[in-house]
């Protein structure tokens, strides 16, 4: 069996969330950090959380490449507009991100993954209908 992370990068990695008090959710070397915001104590919160996986990839020399990290703000209630910060740098704001190969979206809707099914499935009847003769019985 191959293993495309090394094992030792998991226990490297394993006290990542000891400090933060926002959900981490880790996957190889993808992290995902997530808040339910109901007040400005809670924006900040998310911004302290932030501010402590910095300090943590800087003492475990392992940085964050911040130009591919974004903000998602998902559901219908929930106000976009906060701006979050990694060192200096703006998160940008994305409605719509593909994790694992699934795109999800800020309004949870699946018609994006759907229509990408559709379109993916169009392509491969089109090679089939190109590459195929068609013989009369």
């Amino acid at each position: 069996m191959y293993l495309s992370v090394p094992i030792l990068f998991l226990p490297y990695i394993n006290d990542l969330d000891k400090s933060v008090k926002s959900s981490l959710l880790k996957f190889a070397d993808d992290t995902k950090i997530l808040r339910r915001i109901y007040s400005e104590d809670d924006n900040i919160q998310l911004q302290l959380d932030l501010d402590t996986l910095l300090k943590w990839s800087r003492e475990w020399q392992m940085v964050f490449n911040t130009d591919k990290c974004t903000v998602m703000h998902i559901g219908n209630r929930n106000q976009p507009g906060k701006t979050y910060y990694m060192e200096s740098h703006k998160l940008q704001e994305c409605h719509e991100e593909k994790d694992l190969g699934v795109l999800v979206s800020d309004d949870l809707k699946v018609g994006s993954q759907c229509n990408q099914a559709f379109l993916k499935a169009n392509r491969m009847l089109g090679i089939l209908k190109r590459n195929t003769v068609n013989k009369p019985l």
